[in-house]
């Protein structure tokens, strides 16, 4: 019975360690949604392209990780409705839905749930797990923008592709390497134990 108890207790996602619950969630779910706005304003426009490079994909895929499917969805849902309300948070300090990047700020609420139920399951203990949930959350992240640019844009699929995912691939891996190295390294750190 004690031993069923303390396998209850064990924390599923890293943000299970901070104490508290409601007022914790809330405010779990409120910073989540700012730092991916905080990280929408380091953008670096492409020539050739309306997609800039920003630091949102990344915070969007830590935020899942840490912490899981139900605050992460959330966190992501509120950046959504704020900045189309007005709040301006999307890159470059937009607001509103009139820009063709719209679908990969969707695709945001979609990969957070996604990679916080797999950090959930341990998806982020190990560095080869980590990369498996990272590389899940930024294709589904290319699923929702891609066609919605293509549709934006009234291009094909191919051209669509080649303005909003080729130019990114390679900062994406990088993001998920890095991902790869921290995630893991920060349950090293917490003690909290290793989950098979």
């Amino acid at each position: 019975m004690a031993t069923a108890h303390a396998a209850q207790r064990r924390p599923a996602v890293l943000g299970d360690l901070l104490p508290g619950s409601l007022a914790r969630d809330a405010a779990l779910v409120a910073g989540s949604a700012a730092l991916v706005g905080i990280a929408a304003q380091i953008a670096v426009p492409l020539p050739g392209t309306p997609v800039p490079v920003t630091g949102q994909t990344f915070a969007v895929l830590l935020a899942g990780a840490a912490l899981g499917f139900g605050r992460a969805a959330l966190g992501m849902l509120v950046y959504l409705l704020a900045g189309m309300a007005g709040v301006p948070w999307f890159t470059d300090g937009a607001s509103g839905t009139g820009f063709p990047t719209l679908g990969y700020i969707i695709g945001f609420v979609i990969a957070a749930a996604v990679v916080g139920r797999l950090a959930q399951l341990g998806g982020d203990r190990t560095p080869l797990r980590t990369v498996g949930t990272m590389l899940t959350g930024t294709v589904i992240m290319y699923a929702a923008g891609v066609p919605y640019l293509m549709a934006a844009l009234h291009v094909d699929l191919a051209k669509a592709i080649d303005l909003g995912m080729t130019p990114f691939l390679a900062g994406d891996a990088l993001k998920v390497l890095l991902a790869a190295a921290l995630l893991p390294a920060a349950w090293k750190l917490t003690g909290a134990g290793h989950r098979g």
